[in-house]
């Protein structure tokens, strides 16, 4: 069964691939290479021993899209290609809105033509904006989201609603929380261009002496430390999360709109502090750090109640922060050995 993943050379697009071949899917992906490197192709066929088919190009060449429905059965689709970064959306928001949804409309527009269903979105904690209780269940109510980061992933689950309900097609709505660490085999991972927007790989580059220091963005939140809180799941469990919701629309025989939305976190928060704690112990490493202004965009307090998660798709995550961690740390030091990486920091 053909499934296309977009977005999937990317960081959590290609875990996913990886789960997807071991599941014996066949997988097209489509991306353009502005947040992903090649070789990340040959590391997940070293992997799974099966080399996806892959087309460099982007989304929002839609003559080159529609080569690739023609080319072949696609069944579903895994949509990871999207611009990602709070602070940068803030900054460049025409291009984050450009880019996120344009791109998306795109690909639904080859599903409703072709008549083809089974539709995950790759959507964010963030169309949750800062929520008034904790833990948040998928019956929080969405506020308007504090970046345009988020503001495009609320305008795609939107679009992915009324899609689903005008063309009766089946649609499932991943929100993540805050994907970290790398694969066991430690060949894929979190790759960022230039210097880091998320936490994790900042803490890993600094530990190996690239960055300076460790920039925490505000240490005056009402949190028990000062810093901000997330929920930080390890992507791998993530990923399997994606084969899971896809089978689960596979398996519905429904001639009815389907519209699943799941939370994937660990439903547990840590701080940003806890995080450089769990990773120094963890990789026995230092990370030095200093306490900067708030940054625009972000949120106080966030984390998951993926209940539904577990009983509908009979998901959780298993790993540990620590653990997460020093899979992170593997990677910094893998990428550390390639002539790609030191050339992009």
């Amino acid at each position: 069964m053909a499934i296309l993943v977009t977005g999937g050379l990317g960081y959590i697009g290609s875990h996913t691939v990886v789960e997807l071949l071991n599941n014996n899917f066949d997988v097209i992906i489509v991306d353009d290479l502005s947040n992903s490197e090649k070789f990340i192709l040959n590391n997940i066929e070293e992997i799974t021993g099966k080399k996806p088919t892959f087309y460099p190009f982007d989304l929002k060449r839609k003559e080159l899209l529609a080569q690739v429905f023609d080319a072949h059965p696609i069944e579903g689709c895994i949509n990871f290609a999207a611009f990602k970064a709070v602070g940068e959306s803030q900054l460049k928001p025409i291009d984050y809105y450009e880019n996120n949804l344009f791109s998306l409309i795109n690909i639904l527009q080859e599903f409703k033509s072709r008549n083809i269903s089974n539709f995950i979105f790759s959507s964010s904690c963030t169309v949750y904006g800062q929520a008034d209780t904790m833990p948040i269940n998928e019956d929080t109510p969405l506020k308007a989201p504090e970046s345009v980061y988020g503001k495009t992933k609320q305008m795609g689950e939107e679009m992915l609603r009324d899609f689903a309900k005008a063309y009766r097609r089946k649609v499932s709505l991943l929100r993540y929380f805050n994907p970290i660490g790398a694969h066991p085999s430690i060949k894929i991972g979190e790759l960022p261009a230039g210097i880091p927007n998320n936490l994790v790989p900042y803490v890993t580059q600094t530990a190996a002496g690239i960055r300076e220091k460790l920039s925490i963005w505000g240490n005056d939140y009402p949190t028990e430390d000062g810093t901000a809180i997330r929920d930080y799941v390890y992507v791998v469990d993530l990923a399997k999360a994606h084969v899971a919701a896809l089978e689960k629309l596979l398996n519905n025989d429904s001639d009815e709109a389907i519209i699943d939305i799941y939370n994937l976190g660990t439903g547990k928060g840590s701080s940003v502090l806890d995080v450089v704690n769990a990773f120094e112990i963890a990789n026995n490493v230092k990370v030095p750090y200093q306490i900067c202004d708030r940054r625009e965009g972000d949120i106080t307090v966030v984390y998951a109640n993926a209940d539904r998660a577990e009983n509908e798709l009979k998901w959780k995550s298993e790993t540990s922060l620590q653990e997460a961690l020093r899979t992170a740390w593997e990677w910094q030091k893998y990428l550390e050995s390639r002539i790609e990486y030191s050339k992009s920091i």
